[in-house]
């Protein structure tokens, strides 16, 4: 869903710092020969989580939710000296896809790919974290979020990503859209967590930044 005028989308876009020659090749490739490809963060969010990264600077990060990489890179390019960001990604067909870009973007050491269910791959993960984000099944965004706070390092972020879920937030709810459902609760439960500070910003579909106090 477009929240803006798409004049002033287009006029944002153009002066918001452009996606290296890799990142636009990922996003190309994306749409010929993925499925869905509006998942992907595409150049003015995944610009918007490069700042955040080098805003940041995160030792280490935790991505669930990898599709093709270009969140991932996007982080990659803020990371401390020596950082690592481990992806998670449900759908093993898409890992050699991943891997190519990560070798191409030059940041390959950087990133430690993982396939399997985000639930049972992140218990086994060692230490804590400096950013976590989740972008992911909508369904299980709270159980997300319940496995990874006690592991954010004090002044680490949350951020996850669709949490306006194209307006529908707002709208009355289908009882049977689960999604949707999980969404209300997923931003209710940080709304009211005193253990972190909060802001929802309306970028493309919607992102919540929680900072651990």
């Amino acid at each position: 869903m477009e929240f803006l005028d798409k004049k002033l989308d287009d006029y944002i876009t153009a002066h918001s710092e452009v996606e290296n020659e890799v990142l636009a090749e990922l996003n190309r490739q994306t749409h010929l020969k993925v499925l869905i490809p509006r998942m992907i963060a595409g150049h003015y969010q995944g610009r918007v989580l490069s700042v955040l990264s080098h805003m940041i600077k995160p030792k280490t990060v935790l991505e669930i939710g990898t599709y093709t990489g270009y969140s991932a890179i996007c982080f990659a390019e803020g990371l401390a000296e020596n950082g690592t960001i481990h992806t998670i990604d449900l759908n093993e067909e898409l890992e050699s896809f991943q891997s190519e870009y990560f070798k191409k973007s030059g940041c390959a050491d950087k990133i430690v790919q993982h396939v399997g269910s985000a639930l049972e791959v992140i218990p086994k993960l060692e230490g804590n974290f400096d950013l976590v984000y989740i972008d992911a099944d909508k369904e299980n965004y709270c159980n997300y979020y319940d496995q990874t706070i006690n592991r954010i390092n004090k002044g680490g972020y949350i951020i996850a990503d669709n949490v306006l879920w194209s307006g529908k937030v707002i709208e009355p709810l289908n009882p049977k859209d689960e999604e949707t459902q999980m969404l209300l609760e997923y931003n209710k439960k940080i709304q009211e967590d005193n253990r972190v500070q909060n802001v929802l910003l309306p970028i493309r579909d919607g992102l919540m930044i929680a900072r651990k106090l």
